[in-house]
């Protein structure tokens, strides 16, 4: 049992930050029908300017608004690349373009800031915390309660703000939106800075545990993807349930699988995603509903 709990309390912690991920790439995809597939170079930016920045040391909460700030504006660099061919119903063309910037993005922080993982010190220094058998450092805790309060605000943002119920109005129906006085192109660029902070904050929470380098983005872009589609691409919360139920699934797989088989853990995350396009094709949380015609 203590196994398992570390297990589960280290799956929650990635998950959280797949949840982000996934969060971020769900709601670019409702608002502007693109497939963001640069979201995990954000976590990756972010983080590497983060423990980069400590490395100089900056304090830890200037070094995160830095890093924040800089990956908010690659956010918004991108945005004004894809809003065109989006704009112009080439949506095909704007994914093509995510994915040329997520080479592009890793690209630079190869050249700039080099190849070898950067480490950043934990929030809150300290011996590990222990329960049930469990032991929990506790910048866990800075992960999965931070990742905790950012997808909270973005629920009320959504539910309970003008400018939340219209980047939903404009998910339902552009068109609609639009002659009720609402700027699609305004939600396009506020989600995808929304997105921006929220793969940021991810990378910043998470470098402490994970040194980052500037190879990871790929693979927790395509993590993040994966934990969207099984949550259901139009379900905020479903992207969440999805990141979270990946990272526990992949911790548990990395392990009880034997040691010779650990590498197989990465692919979870997309044998998951095989079994809930299968079992659920709509996303986990999103209900099947019939028409009678």
């Amino acid at each position: 049992m203590s196994e398992l709990l570390q297990y589960v309390v280290t799956g929650l912690t990635t998950g959280s930050a797949y949840a982000l991920v996934g969060l971020g790439i769900a709601l670019i995809a409702q608002v502007t029908g693109v497939i963001n597939f640069a979201q995990g170079q954000f976590v990756m930016l972010a983080g590497l300017l983060f423990a980069v920045l400590q490395e100089h040391r900056v304090p830890t909460v200037l070094a995160a608004l830095a890093a924040l700030a800089v990956t908010v504006l690659v956010g918004l660099a991108l945005e004004r690349l894809v809003l065109p061919r989006q704009a112009a119903g080439r949506t095909d063309q704007a994914i093509m373009l995510t994915i040329g910037a997520s080479i592009v993005i890793e690209g630079i922080a190869f050249v700039t800031i080099g190849t070898e993982p950067k480490f950043a010190r934990p929030f809150t220094a300290g011996e590990a915390l222990r329960f049930g058998g469990a032991s929990m450092d506790r910048q866990y805790l800075w992960v999965i309660g931070i990742a905790a309060l950012v997808m909270l605000a973005v629920w009320l943002v959504l539910t309970h703000t003008r400018t939340g119920w219209a980047m939903r109005a404009t998910a339902m129906d552009p068109d609609a939106a639009r002659l009720s006085g609402i700027s699609p192109s305004r939600m396009s660029l506020l989600v995808f800075l929304a997105a921006a902070a929220l793969g940021a904050i991810g990378g910043i929470v998470l470098a402490p545990l994970q040194s980052p380098d500037a190879s990871v983005g790929i693979g927790l872009g395509l993590k993040g993807f994966a934990a969207a589609v099984i949550g259901g691409l139009d379900r905020p919360a479903g992207a969440v349930a999805g990141g979270l139920a990946v990272g526990v699934v992949e911790a548990l797989a990395s392990g009880y699988l034997p040691s010779s088989q650990s590498g197989f853990a990465d692919g979870i995350a997309y044998a998951v995603l095989l079994v809930a396009l299968i079992a659920r094709p709509t996303g986990l949380l999103r209900r099947v509903t019939g028409e009678r015609v």
